[in-house]
């Protein structure tokens, strides 16, 4: 089960310590279908098919493994845009952590932060430090795979 809140992120000179201070991910990603949520993913040299579950807060996830072979085949059949992005990992307080997505190509400029939670108790009860802007939670135009389906024009990131 995955519990995730998110939040648009305003620059990225408001990170504390600066971006360059955080590890990252370079991610490539496209959609089979969006209900329910069939995707494939390149995460630096590890490759993943993935089921998603419907919901906001909280939904069903599952990961597969794939090799590279597998995923280049697939994701030829992906539908809509191929969404690109650099993924930092920000340690929060609490032991949590912010995978912070700097998107690229057909979405670059569009800065969402994510936290994954361990109950809804817990992301219900969080309060996201001074540099987070807008919570986009339960905004749906925000879930990768409806991005894939059309470019959305995203605006005011408070």
């Amino acid at each position: 089960m995955e519990i995730e809140k998110k939040f648009l992120i305003r620059s990225l000179n408001d990170i504390p310590g600066g971006i360059d201070t955080y590890n990252y991910h370079e991610m490539e990603q496209g959609y089979l279908n969006t209900a329910p949520v069939l995707r494939v993913r390149k995460e630096d040299d590890n490759y993943y098919f993935t089921y998603k579950g419907s919901g906001m807060l909280k939904r069903e996830e599952y990961n597969l493994p794939l090799n590279k072979e597998s995923y280049e085949h697939v994701i030829q059949k992906a539908d809509g845009i191929i969404i690109s992005k650099r993924r930092y990992l920000i340690p929060l307080e609490g032991g949590l952590i912010c995978e912070l997505d700097v998107f690229q190509k057909s979405y670059e400029g569009l800065l969402l932060a994510e936290v994954e939670f361990s109950s809804e108790e817990e992301a219900n009860s969080f309060v996201p430090p001074a540099w987070f802007g807008k919570d986009v939670t339960f905004d749906s135009r925000y879930h990768n795979s409806n991005m894939s389906k059309e470019l959305i024009s995203f605006t005011d990131p408070s």
